[in-house]
């Protein structure tokens, strides 16, 4: 009885592979990239806070890569976020928001592509719930992030989306030190893809696109302000697919970037 029930279970196995396999996508040709970049990031912020638990906040940061193996140093991206955040109790919050992202030019850029905004900027909207607790010395916190990043340019919908509708899940944890002005923390944070194209997936499924892990310390400067010294590993995963005219040929080419990042922000709060 028990070795017929595990030869059902090793049978529905072998047939879940299968059908996985089986609604991967062929490609007519595979290459695969690997960029190293170093960065360094430059942000300010500023909130408004009130007793009820809202939170009005603006943020802008610039991102400059130093170093780029695949296109050379170069101004990256820069950032403005508006968000409204919401404490309703102690252990959870939630926040939404807009943010405004630039891209900076590249060796790889052309003319055209320089000369029309719906290449170079791009919109996101954002909806994330954080859930926290504070023991002695320590707090501890995990938040998820409904991201959706739009773009006006003219792009085949085969290979990409004019909507990526992705989950951002973070875990990270701030430590208190009685008497000191600053709070040491860390986090790591997960990026999965909910809406990749079929062709973009990743053997039928929708993938992780990034990993990040963030150590700093904050620094309280004044009652209102302080300095945020951080240090950022990121390894991204992007699956790029350029398929030519009535689906001929499906080129697929898997980039890997390896980027560290050093920063520092600025914080107002009142």
């Amino acid at each position: 009885m028990i070795k017929s029930t595990n030869r059902r279970f090793l049978a529905l196995l072998i047939a879940l592979a299968v059908c996985a396999l089986a609604h991967a996508v062929d490609y007519d040709s595979e290459a695969a990239t690997t960029t190293q970049a170093a960065q360094l990031r430059f942000g300010a912020e500023f909130n408004k806070k009130w007793r009820n638990g809202l939170r009005l906040g603006i943020g802008q940061e610039l991102r400059f890569d130093v170093y780029n193996s695949a296109v050379g140093p170069h101004f990256r991206k820069s950032y403005t976020t508006l968000d409204l955040g919401y404490k309703p109790i102690e252990f959870v919050k939630f926040d939404a928001g807009y943010t405004l992202r630039i891209f900076g030019p590249d060796s790889t850029w052309t003319a055209t592509k320089k000369a029309d905004p719906n290449e170079w900027i791009r919109h996101r909207v954002f909806f994330s719930v954080t859930g926290s607790y504070t023991f002695d010395y320590a707090k501890i916190y995990l938040r998820e992030r409904l991201q959706l990043d739009m773009r006006t340019d003219s792009v085949n919908l085969l290979e990409k989306n004019k909507y990526d509708l992705v989950l951002r899940s973070k875990l990270g944890t701030e430590f208190i030190i009685p008497g000191k002005p600053v709070k040491p923390y860390l986090w790591v944070e997960l990026i999965n893809t909910l809406n990749a194209p079929e062709y973009q997936q990743k053997n039928g499924h929708q993938f992780i696109t990034d990993v990040r892990a963030q150590a700093g310390v904050k620094w309280r400067v004044s009652r209102l302000s302080s300095l945020d010294f951080f240090y950022r590993f990121t390894y991204g995963y992007e699956r790029d697919i350029n398929i030519t005219k009535k689906k001929g040929y499906i080129e697929l080419t898997e980039e890997t970037l390896y980027m560290h990042s050093i920063g520092i922000t600025y914080n107002l709060d009142w």
